[in-house]
Order: structure tokens, then sequence, then C-alpha cells
């Protein structure tokens, strides 16, 4: 199976740097060397861009353990600490960070792939950005403002947490754009309400979002594009292999690869593994392979973000849609239920909710004993409270084949967040 996301002019150079990088690797990292070694790969004769799927996978956990092993970069990292100008952190479940080393020519790949998907996503010259993301460890900090200062527009870091300041931001610098992550423009739509100010007369016409799913979701973008009166575009990265890698162009219904030459993406089962051609409606589990890193070089590694292909572009490249991330997926009695989708349910209910929700769990899952117990704050027109509830839990079952129990909630009971919303909360009571 050829790799779909390969532009054609860029094969056989993607094809002559795999080969490089594969042959070396095992002398730069000793995580590669030993599994390498233990699946029979010869450096010295690596499998083909076609045959890359004949790799072992990396995994999150294996990259943990490799770090546990030899801090602070870990076995798998390909240079010396001394080589290396910058580290981010890639986020977890189990609360303590990786650490992801970059090296010059590291933050020059990064610049170019970051660069090219803001391009994608409508970023021009002419641009006044409000960059609402961390400007620290997280990914979506310092490499989103190399490339936009690259593109030339004029990036305005304001961060989490300043919110007044974003505000006196809005309505002095003539900002066009907003950055965050699709958390945070409804987080800050919300602060400008309680200001007795309209969003929309800030005059934002383009609302650029990533860092976890919702960018996509139809009634959740409905929404942020009626609060700011500007146009939503996407994009997807992941902390470990590069900080964007897919941008949605606007009006094209879905994002495009846009790491060019130095990442090589696969669409796997995410049960079995086995490789999925990216046609339209197939969905599955992205795996990355980076063609030119020098620190923390990564092959198939297993990012689980599952993804579903909306359509192609006109040149064929494959378009797709974060659906949400595998080790979020709850299981319902064998029922799939991501916590985005229950979100942009209650989201289309608008205004009778608000939009905001949570599901509580017993434990941390992911498998669900029935009923899914569910949160929803109710809304400006909630009307018969009764009716509402019911009508979310029969909205819920219809779409999601899953039985629900929802409790609604007054507005502002659920804590907001200006990063990552958290969808699900953990109590050892049952909600009633």
């Amino acid at each position: 199976m050829k790799p779909a996301f390969v532009r054609p002019e860029d094969r056989d150079a993607v094809a002559a740097m795999l080969r490089v990088q594969l042959a070396g690797l095992p002398a730069r990292s000793p995580f590669y060397a030993g599994l390498f070694a233990g699946h029979g790969i010869d450096p010295a004769a690596p499998p083909g861009l076609d045959e890359v799927r004949e790799l072992p996978f990396t995994t999150k956990q294996a990259l943990r353990d490799s770090q546990a092993a030899a801090p602070p970069l870990g076995r798998h990292a390909g240079v010396a600490m001394t080589e290396v100008i910058r580290v981010h952190a890639s986020s977890g479940t189990t609360g303590r960070p990786n650490w992801v080393g970059v090296t010059r020519a590291d933050a020059e790949s990064w610049t170019e792939m970051v660069t090219r998907a803001f391009v994608t996503m409508g970023a021009t010259r002419e641009d006044v950005v409000l960059h609402g993301s961390g400007l620290t460890l997280f990914v979506g900090g310092l490499p989103i403002r190399d490339a936009l200062e690259r593109i030339g527009c004029t990036m305005v870091p304001i961060g989490t947490g300043a919110s007044e300041k974003a505000v006196l931001a809005l309505e002095t610098l003539g900002v066009t754009a907003l950055h965050s992550t699709p958390s945070y423009a409804r987080y800050l739509a919300e602060y400008v309400r309680r200001q007795g100010r309209d969003p929309k007369e800030f005059g934002i016409r383009k609302i650029f979002v990533g860092g976890e799913p919702g960018g996509g979701e139809p009634a959740f973008r409905r929404q942020v594009e009626q609060d700011w009166g500007g146009r939503v575009t996407e994009g997807l990265g992941n902390a470990d292999m590069a900080p964007v890698l897919f941008a949605e162009a606007p009006g094209s219904g879905g994002m495009r690869f846009t790491g060019g030459r130095h990442v090589l993406v696969e669409l796997v089962d995410p049960d079995d593994g086995e490789p999925i051609d990216p046609e339209p409606g197939a969905t599955g589990e992205l795996v990355y392979t980076s063609v030119d890193r020098e620190c923390c070089p990564l092959v198939r590694f297993r990012t689980r973000d599952r993804i579903v292909v909306t359509g192609l572009a006109a040149d064929g490249a494959p378009l797709i849609r974060c659906v949400g991330r595998t080790d979020d997926m709850l299981i319902v009695l064998g029922v799939n239920v991501f916590p985005s989708a229950v979100r942009d349910l209650v989201q289309s209910m608008r205004p009778r909710t608000n939009g905001v929700v949570q599901i509580v769990l017993p434990d941390g899952g992911p498998r669900v004993e029935p009923p899914l117990r569910v949160e929803v704050e109710w809304g400006d027109d909630p009307g018969d409270h009764e009716r509402l509830r019911a009508d979310v839990e029969t909205l819920i079952r219809a779409r999601l084949s899953t039985r629900a129990v929802v409790t609604l909630v007054p507005p502002g009971s659920i804590e907001r967040s200006e990063m990552k919303s958290r969808l699900t909360r953990v109590t050892v009571q049952a909600v009633e």
C-alpha cells in the first residue's frame, strides 16, 4: 500500500530521506537499535517507502519508559543535549510530561511546516493575530509564534490566563485573527459577554484553532463563528512529532497534510494496526514517521488521534477531521463513544443549552457501565427542564446508540478552561 499522504512530486525525495534516516537511526538511538534488532530489521537494507508498515510501532508508553531509563530525553533521543536548543513537553494521562528536544535543524523544519499550515488556513502578512495559547512548554506556543512571524503577521502574544489583556488588545490593536484552542475561543467570547460587550464588535475575521478536537464539530464551530462573526479553520499536530501537520483551507471541508517532506503519514486500524486506505469515509488512527528529525526521531509513532476522511481535495489529497483520541474514547456496552461527540450534540441544542457538558465517570474508563451520566448546563431559553433533559437523553440515544442519564445544571457550574476542556470527570459518587 502506497502512502497516500505523500505528494507525488515529493515521493522520490521522501523515499531517499527515509532510507538515510532509517539506516543511521540505530547508531544514534539505543532505543531504535534494540527495537530494530528485536524485529529483524537490517539497518543496511531498511524498508522502502512502500514497505514502511514492516517496521514496528512506537508507542507513547515506550517513550515514557525510554525517558525513565535514560533521562532527560530518553534512549530514543538521537543527539546529545548540547545539540538541543529548546525543550517542549508532550502531555499525557499520567500527569508527568514527556520531554521533546528540538535541535536548530528540527526547529527550522517545524517553522516550515507550521508556516505552510497557517498559510493554508488563511493567515497573511496583513493579519494582526491575537495569540491565545501558552508561550511555555506547549508546542502550540513558541513554534506558532515563529511561523506567524515568518508569514509577516503582527503577532500579539497574550497567552492564557490574561483575558483582560486580550480584551484590551482587541480594543486597541486592530486584531483581525484569533489563534487558540477551541475551548479558549468559546471561553473568551463568554468573558467578553460578561463585560457587557458583544464579541462581534471587535471585527475578528479569522479564527485559527487547534490543540484539541472541537474545531471540526459542526455545532461547536457554528457557535464560535456566530460568537465572533469570523470564519473558523483548524489545524492538527502532535507534540512528539510537529506542532501542526494538517491544516484546513477555508471552505475545503477538511484538513489536508501540510507536513511536506518532513513526516510520513499512515492511517491504520486502531485495533489491529493494519493499514487503511485514506478514502472518503474511512476512519482510523494516524501514525507518523519522522523523515529528517535529529532529536527525538520517531518511527511509526501511534498518535492515538482518530480521524475520518471527509473527502478529497482537487489534487486528490485526502481531507480529514479529527473525531477524538482513541485513549479518550469510552466504550459503553461495546459502543465507542467520544466525549467530543456528546458535546457537539448538546451544542446543537442551543439556546436550550449553552453547549457546556461534562461526562461523569465512576472510574477512569474506558469501559463504562450504562447509562452514561452526563451533566449539561442549561441555556438562555431552556424551556421546561424536564422536557429538555428528556430531549438530550433521546438525542444521545438516537445519534450515539448509547443510553444516557442527563443532569441539568445552572450556567457556570461546570469548570471552564482557557486551554483544553475536560469533557470527563471521575467521581466515586454516581450522579443521579
